[in-house]
C-alpha cells in the first residue's frame, strides 16, 4: 500500500470516528467532550481561539494543562485581542501558538494594493485566515473551536465532533450547544479572561477593518462584514 493509500485510509478511520463521536457525544457536557478528543488524540490536539474569550482554552486546561492554544495573529486585529492573547498566555496553563501570514500586511498591500478587505474581502481572509490555519494545524489530526449553534442561522447545526473535510481533520465544538447565557455564566464562575471589546458593544470580534458594534436586535455575527452577503471568514466554511 503506498504512503497515499495509508493517508486515505488513515482519514476515513478517522472520519468515522468523528461521525460516531458527534451522535454518541451530543448531549454530553463540554469537558466531557474535550476529554474523548484529548484521551484520543493526545499531542495531536489543539485548541484554536480568536481571543474574543478563553472559554474554550479554559475548559480544555481543566481536562489537559498545557494545551496548545493556536491563535491567528492576521495584521489587523484590534489592540484588545492582542492584549486578550498576551493575558491568556500569561495566566493561564496553556500553550498559546501564534500564527502569521506569510506576507506582512505592508507586503500583502505591495502586492495586491490597499485595503484588500474592502475590495475583495474573501482574498483577504483567504491569505490571512485560511492559509496561516492549514499550514499551522498540519501537526494536528484533531482541533477545538468556539463555535455555537445560536451564533447565527449559518452555524445552527453544527456537531459537537464533526469531520473536517477540506483539511482532513477532526473538528470539536465542544460548547456548541451552549447559548450566550451559557458562556457569561462560565466566565463568571470561574473568572474566565475575556476580551473587553465585549463589554463596548461587540458581540463577535474579527478585524478591526471587518467588525461593528452590534445593534439591539441583531444576532451576534451581525457586526462582521456589515452590509456584505459574507458571513464566514473560511475558517468554518
Amino acid at each position: 500500500m503506498t504512503d497515499r493509500e495509508w493517508t486515505a485510509r488513515d482519514q476515513t478511520d478517522r472520519e468515522r470516528l468523528a461521525l460516531r463521536a458527534g451522535r454518541e457525544l451530543e448531549d454530553a457536557p463540554a469537558e466531557e467532550i474535550l476529554r474523548w478528543a484529548v484521551d484520543t488524540f493526545g499531542d495531536r490536539f489543539c485548541v484554536t481561539s480568536s481571543m474574543e474569550d478563553a472559554v474554550v482554552a479554559h475548559l480544555a486546561s481543566r481536562v489537559r494543562p498545557g494545551v496548545d492554544v493556536v491563535f491567528l495573529d492576521t495584521g489587523y486585529h484590534f489592540p484588545e485581542t492582542i492584549g486578550t492573547r498576551d493575558a491568556v498566555a500569561a495566566v493561564m496553563d496553556v500553550n498559546v501558538i501564534t500564527l502569521t501570514p506569510p506576507q506582512s500586511v505592508a507586503e500583502q498591500d505591495a502586492a495586491y494594493g490597499p485595503a484588500l478587505h474592502d475590495r475583495d474581502p474573501d482574498l483577504c481572509c483567504a491569505l490571512r485566515k485560511v492559509r496561516p490555519l492549514r499550514e499551522g494545524l498540519a501537526g494536528y489530526d484533531a482541533w477545538a473551536t468556539g463555535l455555537r449553534r445560536d451564533e447565527s442561522p449559518t452555524r445552527a447545526a453544527t456537531p459537537v465532533v464533526g469531520w473536517d473535510a477540506r483539511r482532513g481533520k477532526v473538528k470539536v465544538a465542544p460548547i456548541a450547544r451552549w447559548t450566550q447565557d451559557d458562556v457569561d455564566a462560565y466566565v463568571a464562575e470561574h473568572g474566565v479572561l475575556a476580551n473587553p471589546l465585549l463589554m463596548d458593544g461587540y458581540a463577535s470580534i474579527g478585524c478591526a477593518p471587518c467588525t461593528r458594534r452590534v445593534r439591539e436586535g441583531e444576532d451576534a455575527r451581525a457586526g462582521r462584514w456589515a452590509g456584505r452577503s459574507k458571513t464566514e471568514c473560511g475558517l468554518h466554511g
